[in-house]
Order: C-alpha cells, then sequence, then structure tokens
C-alpha cells in the first residue's frame, strides 16, 4: 500500500522514446504503471457529528490543508463511547491514511470501563499530537451552602448530597467518584441519559451538584443560575480564569478533564508520525484556529510532542482503572 507520504517515481525521457520506438502505447503503458493518486488523510471522530469533538476535528481538518498537500476528510464513527471508531483506526493500515481524532473515553477510560473492547490504547496505536482539553467545573444548585470547595465538603459530611451525570461510567461519573475518593465524602451519583437531562434537574434543584464542562455550564454560571466552585483540570479555564481548581483548594493533584490527541495505527513508522505531527504543530499555531478552538472551550496543549502524547496516556489508563474498578461501573 502507497504512503501518504511515498513520492511517484517520475519516467525518464529515454524511457518514453524507447517506448514509442517499440510502438507501444505509451499512454497506455504510463496508465498502468503510475501509482494510485494519493488520497486525503481519514480523521476518524469516534462520535456522531455535531458535539463538540467533532467541530474541533473539523476545524483542525480544513486548516491543515496548507501543511499536507492531499488534504484531510472527518469520518463520523460512533457508538460504544468512541469504541467503534477506535477499533476502525486500531485495524487500519499504518501507513499514515487513517487516523484518530482520540479522547479520554476511547484512549484512557473505555479500556477499564467495557467488558468487551478489541484494541489496547497504549498498545494498538502510534500517538501521534496532544491537541488539548475541554476542562469540566463543580457547579451547584444556588440553593447549597457553600462557595468554595472546602464548605461543599464540610456540607456534605453532615448532610445528604447527590451529583448528577451524563450517564454511568461517563466522565461526569468519575469525576464525583474521584472527588469522594479524595474528599472522604459520599454524595450520591445519580445517573442521566445525556447531559441535557442532567443539567435540567440540577438547574431544577432536583439533585445538588454536577461536573460538567465548562462550555455547557458558562451560561448559566453566568446567569446566575448555577454557582461555580471549582475547575475539576489541572490548571485554570481561560474561560473563568478567577475561578481556582479543585488541586488549588486542596484536593491534590485532582485532574478531571477531556482530552483530546490524535494516535495512528501501531506499526506506523516514525517518519510518517513526524510529518503528520508537525502539520497539526502548524495549524495549532494559526491565530484564527485558536481562536476557533478556544471558543469551544479548548484549552490548547503545550506538550505537543508524540512521546509526551503517550508519556500522558501511560499515567492516565491506571489512573482512570483506579476510579472505574471503585466506581463499580462497567459496560456491556
Amino acid at each position: 500500500m502507497i504512503s501518504i507520504f511515498t513520492r511517484p517515481r517520475s519516467h525518464t525521457l529515454l524511457a518514453m522514446l524507447l517506448l514509442l520506438a517499440n510502438g507501444l502505447g505509451f499512454s497506455h503503458h504510463a496508465q498502468a504503471q503510475t501509482p494510485a493518486a494519493v488520497k486525503p488523510v481519514t480523521l476518524v471522530v469516534p462520535f456522531a457529528p455535531g458535539g463538540p469533538t467533532d467541530a474541533m476535528a473539523r476545524n483542525l481538518a480544513t486548516a491543515i490543508k496548507a501543511y499536507l498537500p492531499q488534504g484531510m476528510i472527518v469520518e463520523n464513527k460512533a457508538g460504544a463511547g468512541g469504541n467503534i471508531g477506535a477499533e476502525q483506526v486500531a485495524r487500519a493500515a499504518p501507513d499514515g491514511n487513517t487516523i484518530l481524532f482520540g479522547t479520554s473515553g476511547p484512549l484512557a477510560i473505555n479500556v477499564s470501563l467495557y467488558n468487551k473492547i478489541s484494541y489496547d490504547p497504549i498498545k494498538s496505536f502510534e500517538p501521534v499530537i496532544r491537541i488539548g482539553h475541554l476542562p469540566n467545573v463543580l457547579v451547584v444548585h444556588p440553593n447549597v451552602p457553600a462557595n468554595n470547595v472546602r464548605e461543599l465538603i464540610a456540607h456534605a459530611k453532615t448532610n445528604k448530597l447527590t451529583y448528577a451525570s451524563s450517564g454511568n461510567g461517563a466522565s461526569s461519573h468519575l469525576a464525583g467518584v474521584l472527588f469522594n475518593m479524595v474528599s472522604g465524602t459520599d454524595i450520591q451519583h445519580i445517573p442521566y441519559k445525556g447531559t441535557g437531562p442532567a443539567l435540567n434537574d440540577l438547574l431544577g434543584g432536583q439533585v445538588t451538584m454536577s461536573f460538567t464542562d465548562v462550555l455547557t455550564a458558562l451560561p448559566h454560571i453566568k446567569a446566575g443560575k448555577l454557582r461555580v466552585l471549582g475547575v475539576t483540570s489541572a490548571t485554570r479555564s481561560r474561560s473563568l480564569p478567577d475561578v481556582p481548581t479543585l488541586a488549588e483548594q486542596g484536593l491534590k493533584d485532582f485532574d478531571v478533564s477531556v482530552f483530546f490527541g490524535i494516535v495512528a495505527p501501531a506499526g506506523t513508522s516514525k517518519d510518517t508520525v513526524q510529518k503528520l505531527n508537525a502539520a497539526f504543530v502548524n495549524v495549532l499555531k494559526q491565530a484564527d484556529v485558536r481562536q476557533r478552538l478556544q471558543e469551544q472551550g479548548l484549552e490548547i496543549a503545550t506538550e505537543q510532542t508524540p512521546a509526551q502524547l503517550a508519556a500522558f496516556i501511560h499515567t492516565e489508563v491506571p489512573k482512570w482503572r483506579e476510579v472505574v474498578k471503585a466506581s463499580g461501573a462497567t459496560v456491556d
């Protein structure tokens, strides 16, 4: 199979003259010997169109044409929490023509959450680049008598509190599990079928709190319908620069956010990986691209080498294995 970075071999003038001298149809011979046209790189998004992951991928795929002449197309392959798209890329030829726009689920969490999974997030892929992360925030209903994490923990130890998630095994669920683990609380998990229903009940006061992405929560925070107590990622959010992280408020090393990274099938050559990495690095330097991604809530990664993404995934997989085990959540 022809790699995306293979250059076709040119015919010499002498060869052309010899072909003509022998009475062969040159145009026919050239057509038979010319390598297949280099096709666009397929960037597989393992979720349905329309979500934040899809929007980020399409922004990158459109801009990368300046650095990847053959271009890039986005293919949505949704299902099983991202596993179906990840499995497709894991099985693809390691030639750089098919790559994955992965997230925390398929690249770190699902291997511990799903009973049946046909790929390994470490062994099945070659890391290309870490794109960034979408911070989560801890928000409470305004009737909760707490203005920071310390006050919330104290309140939770003397009152029955609940937290809403978008479903069992979702990052909004596991963030609550981790919060209970490190704070010594026992806040009850209430799973919903999606972020919308969970948010509606939180706004209505049927549940106490939730860990949701900053982009979803921001309008309700600004309107005073929710109170934000902290950012769950390792660093503060650009969207809420005055809101401290949970780690700053005493929950050491608390870091829960949805990360985004590009990976290729295992066995992809280092040269191909480096060329893909360079193209994405250049795209992420563009001011207009950065602005669009940041407007979607993304915190763009500063560590962008393949080795740095590999090291990050190696720490995330065991971290979430422990949290998933504590949660008791499994998916068939």
